[in-house]
């Protein structure tokens, strides 16, 4: 039997709108509708770098989307609004657990998917703002500018911090190798 991979029971995604123009009520909440069902999957894998849960990530992505309909009228790319805040509560949902968890350690997730267990114990040797970099930078395809927006930092911090992470993860798959 195949193993099961973390995502399959999330929902296909249709490309991601990038802006909105001012919507009637209606349109609006059609326009956030689409948002959602073209965006869910994605940012869920967003989280899933820096939480390593599915479940928690589906749940910090649902409070990002509860987050952005409240503020639907203000937020002008609902987009990078919803990047940001998903990388925001992840990150907030690491350092909680972190905490909780110094004195007993446990695995967050356990999966049978080979793929998957060796990409997060690659990237578990990366702090939780350099994972994000390098998934935003290599997964979702962003400039080193968007990155620098969503985690709230400079374009040459993003430089730094995708540098560093390299010579990171070259140093972790040389010694992997060697074993």
């Amino acid at each position: 039997m195949e193993p099961k991979r973390p995502f399959e029971r999330l929902p296909d995604m249709k490309s991601v709108p990038e802006a909105r123009a001012p919507l009637s009520e209606t349109s609006a909440d059609d326009a956030f509708h689409d948002l959602y069902a073209a965006a869910y999957r994605r940012m869920v894998m967003l989280a899933f770098t820096t939480t390593r849960s599915v479940a928690v990530s589906e749940e910090l992505v649902q409070d990002a989307f509860i987050a952005l309909y409240r503020s639907w009228d203000k937020v002008e790319d609902p987009v990078a609004w919803l990047r940001r805040t998903v990388v925001n509560l992840s990150i907030s949902w690491l350092r909680r657990h972190l905490r909780q968890s110094r004195a007993d350690p446990v695995p967050l997730v356990q999966q049978d998917a080979a793929e998957a267990v060796a990409l997060r114990s690659l990237l578990s040797v990366l702090r939780p703002r350099q994972r994000v970099a390098v998934t935003l930078r290599y997964y979702e395809g962003l400039s080193e500018q968007q990155i620098a927006d969503v985690l709230g930092c400079r374009p040459g911090t993003v430089k730094s911090l995708l540098s560093r992470s390299m010579v990171k993860l070259q140093e972790e798959l040389r010694h992997v190798q060697s074993l």
